[in-house]
């Protein structure tokens, strides 16, 4: 029963995040909505962690099994990714550079503070 609990609560969030999507055009997924209100939920301590450990765990332990339709899909359309190839690895390249560039600087500035409130 407690799962049961737990997958609703979650779910709860999944639906307003879905009708948050729908009521705000701004082009944000539901999925992200959801993800913000859980989050929020979660910081101003509406929803206790405890309150969904078990079923969250759960959902994350089974994810990896969502993506193998998708892969699929990518490999049953191989011939039209094959065209767009070098632009791909051109993006996968320069998004890595700059996601290290910017974990690095926003890391360097959170410890820069945490050595200043330690002094």
């Amino acid at each position: 029963m407690k799962y049961l609990y737990q997958a609703a609560v979650i779910l709860l969030f999944t639906f307003l995040g879905e009708a948050l999507a729908a009521l705000i055009p701004l082009g944000i997924p539901a999925a992200i909505w959801g993800l913000i209100l859980l989050f929020a939920a979660l910081c101003f301590k509406i929803v206790k962690p405890e309150q969904i450990k078990e079923a969250s765990g759960w959902m994350i332990a089974i994810l990896p099994l969502l993506f193998v339709a998708p892969t699929v899909n990518l490999l049953d359309q191989a011939g039209t990714l094959a065209e767009s190839l070098p632009a791909f690895i051109i993006i996968i390249v320069v998004s890595t550079f700059v996601t290290f560039a910017a974990a690095g600087l926003i890391t360097q500035l959170l410890s820069g503070r945490k050595e200043d409130k330690n002094d």
